[in-house]
């Protein structure tokens, strides 16, 4: 099955590279074919380089002088009460991270016209800023992962929420292919790990990006911070 997701999402980025303006090379289409496939493969990259070393060790770091002594901490994680704060838990400091927010920590595909915020946060960051890192940061009891599953059930709507989560649907769609049968907390955990993958795939569509991912200058990255059982996974997309 995890075969047949991996093609998919391939499929998927065909007929995007096919439909831009400008030509792709077929060199470098076949790697980020190969890298999407590599993503949808890899369920869990336990952390080697120093940058992923850096962000496991600062997570238990957090975990260990905060998340386990302070008690309303860690009860008010799991119950989502207090937003994520990516840089308070991975110990980056002031400066050494460009942070953008959205809700689920979604990454849409390339658009000229729709999401241009996110788009344009994303160049900023890989033109002008040339970092040599993006990171996708996904968490427990996401809220907008749990909007995405109750679609298109749902009693009350949103002018604006619900047409954003459904940048997820590949993610949803993948994970009740495979794990239907799982009670929904166990497919809702799922979810907001695959966001996190789908997300990835989708920054290779920005053709600033692909390009940087291609020949080596960037790592695209992929995280997800469980507070309620107190874990930390990573996922790591690049060519060298």
């Amino acid at each position: 099955m995890a075969k047949q997701s991996a093609e998919v999402g391939v499929e998927g980025l065909k007929k995007i590279l096919i439909s831009e303006e400008r030509v792709v090379d077929e060199e470098v289409q076949a790697k980020v074919e190969k890298l999407i496939t590599e993503l949808h493969e890899t369920k869990h990259l336990p952390p080697k380089d120093p940058d992923a070393q850096r962000l496991d060790h600062g997570f238990h770091f957090f975990k260990t002088k905060y998340l386990t002594h302070i008690q309303s901490i860690s009860v008010n994680l799991q119950k989502a009460s207090i937003p994520s704060k990516p840089l308070g838990r991975s110990q980056l400091q002031a400066g050494e991270a460009f942070v953008g927010r959205n809700i689920a920590n979604m990454v849409p595909q390339f658009d000229q016209l729709r999401h241009t915020e996110i788009g344009a946060v994303i160049e900023y960051a890989v033109k002008s800023l040339q970092v040599d890192n993006i990171l996708v940061m996904g968490h427990s009891r996401c809220g907008g992962i749990e909007r995405l599953m109750s679609l298109p059930d749902c009693a009350q709507t949103y002018d604006f929420i619900d047409e954003w989560v459904k940048i997820g649907l590949p993610a949803k769609k993948k994970v009740l292919q495979e794990a239907g049968d799982l009670p929904s907390e166990q497919q809702l955990t799922l979810v907001e790990k695959e966001s996190v993958r789908n997300s990835m795939a989708n920054l290779l569509t920005y053709p600033f990006v692909r390009d940087a991912v291609v020949n080596g200058t960037m790592t695209l990255r992929g995280g997800y911070y469980d507070f309620v059982n107190g874990s930390f996974e990573q996922w790591k997309m690049c060519t060298h």
